[in-house]
């Protein structure tokens, strides 16, 4: 079996489920990878960013429309160094102004993908996944791309079958 790595940003605390603002334990993306995890045995890695993004949902959202407007690259606490023992790589994480969080493509342009098999799953309350696959294509040089996943995050807590399935057909 190929060696898969999940790098994966998810939120905690405020975030917008089914039309509602909802505090949340755990973020829909965490639950998503751990389910990757759990069908195929990959390897974890949270990107967590210096800078916190805000507590209150509202403000985070404009923090983050802020960083994709100026094309911010956030500090990171700390970076995947490489990618080489693995043969699949997750990038996985909310769907934030139609793409990936900013802290992502910090993580990816770090990284040499030559060789790689890159997926994109994210996380969404109906953008599905937006632009990240085109996100994915150009930070990902030498990757192949392949099928990606949406999940809706207000269903993530629940959507193990969903995610396993395509796990297994995709990263085994």
């Amino acid at each position: 079996m190929d060696k898969t790595l999940v790098i994966y940003y998810s939120r905690k605390g405020q975030n917008y489920s089914r039309g509602s603002i909802v505090n949340l334990k755990k973020g829909n993306t965490e639950y998503v990878a751990e389910f990757i995890k759990k069908a195929v045995g990959a390897d974890l890695f949270e990107i967590k960013t210096v800078k916190k993004y805000s507590d209150d949902y509202t403000t985070c959202t404009e923090e983050a429309k802020e960083e994709l407007k100026n094309n911010s690259r956030p500090e990171l606490t700390e970076y995947v160094d490489s990618i080489s023992e693995y043969k699949n790589i997750v990038i996985a994480g909310p769907c934030w102004w139609g793409t990936f969080p900013c802290a992502v493509m910090t993580q990816l342009e770090k990284l040499d993908f030559t060789g790689k098999k890159v997926f994109s799953v994210m996380t969404h309350e109906g953008s599905g996944l937006g632009s990240s696959v085109r996100t994915l294509k150009n930070l990902c040089h030498g990757a192949e791309i392949g099928e990606g996943l949406a999940v809706f995050g207000s269903s993530a807590p629940d959507s193990f079958e969903t995610v396993s399935d395509w796990a297994q057909r995709n990263l085994v």
